[in-house]
């Protein structure tokens, strides 16, 4: 077997955009998902939680301002939260400017899109309120 690179394990990476800037799944397995997640400046995510999965979020570039639980925590490049399943959470960008981007890794039974418990939403997406 070579070690040369082929591409064939390469996946069809689809940029999805979202009210708050945009998510590129990046792998798929049984019990894991890997995303990047673009917040655009001055945006943020629903406050949330999910019931089948927990993430580990690492900033990459810019700074993030997260509500983990009962702790806001304001992270910067290389630095990098856990967020245990059915724990209310939210991700915004307070930069004026820059392009929020961090590595986002799904842990658990069920990583589907609608395991997702919106709480308040900038966007009108919350419970109750569709």
């Amino acid at each position: 077997m070579s070690d040369r690179y082929t591409g064939k394990d390469v996946m069809d990476k689809k940029r999805v955009a979202r009210p708050w800037g945009f998510y590129t799944v990046l792998n798929v397995g049984k019990g894991f998902k890997v995303k990047v997640v673009e917040v655009l400046p001055g945006q943020r995510l629903s406050l949330q939680r999910h019931k089948h999965r927990s993430e580990h979020w690492v900033v990459v570039s810019g700074t993030a301002m997260i509500i983990n639980g009962r702790n806001t925590l304001f992270l910067e490049p290389n630095e990098s939260t856990y967020i245990p399943k059915v724990t209310i959470h939210r991700l915004e960008n307070p930069e004026k400017r820059k392009i929020l981007k961090i590595i986002e890794v799904q842990c658990g039974e069920y990583t589907g899109e609608d395991d997702i418990e919106r709480l308040n939403d900038d966007h009108g997406r919350a419970v109750g309120k569709r």
